[in-house]
């Protein structure tokens, strides 16, 4: 008699977990609402950027001279040696990969173990780096620095 209690209780007891188990997934749904994503959006509300601003990276007029302007999101460092004169690089050190923090008097500076680079052409000043930072392909359009 022993051993039918405790099947009956097996029994049940899986009965009732997956009961539980049913009653979880109808809480759920594989459906995806539609009420928000195939709304319009509001009127006068962009939907994409406008075309001279597409790539903007910053304001040049951001871009102080013999200074720069590292944008971390962008993995970008943007810098104007001369006055109108703008270069791009990519803003992870070559030595071992710190996120470049400031540029100054013309150098760009890695806070981690203090290599430095050119801020004309991303050429190492001073190591411990010894491979310059890859340029990247920038226009200044409308007052903007722009990805090329």
């Amino acid at each position: 008699m022993g051993s039918t209690e405790l099947t009956r209780r097996s029994v049940l007891g899986g009965l009732a977990a997956g009961g539980g188990v049913i009653a979880l997934g109808a809480c759920g749904s594989n459906e995806t609402p539609t009420a928000a994503s195939s709304a319009p959006p509001p009127t006068g509300a962009a939907t994409t950027p406008p075309a001279d601003t597409v790539g903007a990276l910053t304001p040049a007029a951001d871009v102080a001279v013999t200074s720069g302007v590292v944008l971390g999101a962008e993995s970008v460092v943007v810098t104007q040696p001369a006055a109108g004169e703008f270069h791009a690089f990519t803003s992870v050190c070559t030595h071992s990969g710190c996120q470049v923090a400031e540029v100054v008097d013309n150098e760009i500076i890695c806070p981690c173990h203090g290599s430095r680079f050119s801020a004309t052409d991303g050429s190492v000043v001073n190591g411990p780096a010894t491979a310059p930072l890859a340029e990247v392909q920038i226009t200044v359009t409308d007052g903007e620095v722009v990805r090329a």
